[in-house]
C-alpha cells in the first residue's frame, strides 16, 4: 500500500491515488494537473520523512472543479448602544484527484 502526506493549503492530508480532495484555492497549470508538496511517504514498511528523499517524490493530482464552500455569517453586536454588524465569508475552494505519486 502506497500512500503520502501532503501539505495542501495550510493543512496537511493523507492522499493515495484515486484519492479526491478539496483544498483552499490552487491554480492549474496548462495540462490541468498541481503539484502537491510531500510531508511524508509510506511504501509498505518504508516511510520516508527526510527531506532530501521526499524531493524526489513527486505526487500529482487532476483539477476538477472550483467551488465555493458554505457561506458564514459572522454578527457584532455591543449592548445598549445600537451598534450590530453583520457580514459573511465564502471559502474559495479546489477540487483535486490525485493521479499519481512516483
Amino acid at each position: 500500500m502506497v500512500y503520502a502526506v501532503v501539505r495542501a493549503g495550510g493543512r496537511q492530508e493523507k492522499v493515495e491515488v484515486g484519492t479526491v480532495l478539496i483544498v483552499d484555492r490552487v491554480a492549474a497549470d496548462d495540462k490541468g494537473t498541481v503539484e502537491l508538496a510531500p510531508v511524508m511517504l509510506v511504501d509498505g514498511d518504508t516511510i520516508t520523512t527526510e527531506a532530501d528523499k521526499l524531493s524526489k517524490v513527486k505526487v500529482t493530482a487532476e483539477f476538477v472543479e472550483d467551488l465555493r464552500g458554505p457561506k458564514i455569517v459572522i454578527q457584532k453586536y455591543k449592548n445598549k448602544t445600537g451598534y450590530r454588524k453583520r457580514i459573511g465569508h465564502r471559502q474559495e475552494l479546489t477540487r483535486l484527484k490525485v493521479t499519481e505519486i512516483k
